[in-house]
């Protein structure tokens, strides 16, 4: 499952936002007291990171997330409603990465490991 080790990504919409990265990364993002702040759960019942209410309009985070195909993935989030920044990039001998963008406009990367890419 796609997974980085913590963030805090700050959003506009916390449920929109929850809707955006369950479809995209089958993460599960769980419902707490403060409806502001929400933590997810990357995979094998870890907390990853949270999503939170954008508090200043410059507030974004941008984490680069571990994903098995960025090809497959950039699809996954044009369907979801986010959009893809740039063509895929390879980093020679360590694998191909992708800048995107969710539904409230915060940028991210993904990125497919693959000694061969050159």
């Amino acid at each position: 499952m796609p997974n980085v080790i913590f963030f805090e990504i700050c959003v506009d919409d916390v449920e929109r936002a929850a809707m955006f990265y369950g479809k995209v990364f089958d993460w599960r993002i769980a419902n707490g007291d403060d409806p502001s702040y929400r933590l997810i759960d990357t995979g094998e019942n870890e907390v990853g990171g949270a999503l939170m209410a954008r508090l200043e309009e410059s507030d974004s985070t941008i984490n680069t997330i571990d994903v098995p195909s960025v090809d497959s993935v950039a699809k996954k989030i044009a369907v979801a409603g986010g959009k893809v920044l740039a063509p895929k990039i390879a980093i020679e001998g360590v694998g191909y990465v992708q800048y995107c963008q969710d539904t409230d406009g915060n940028s991210f990367a993904i990125m497919e490991y693959d000694e061969s890419a050159s």
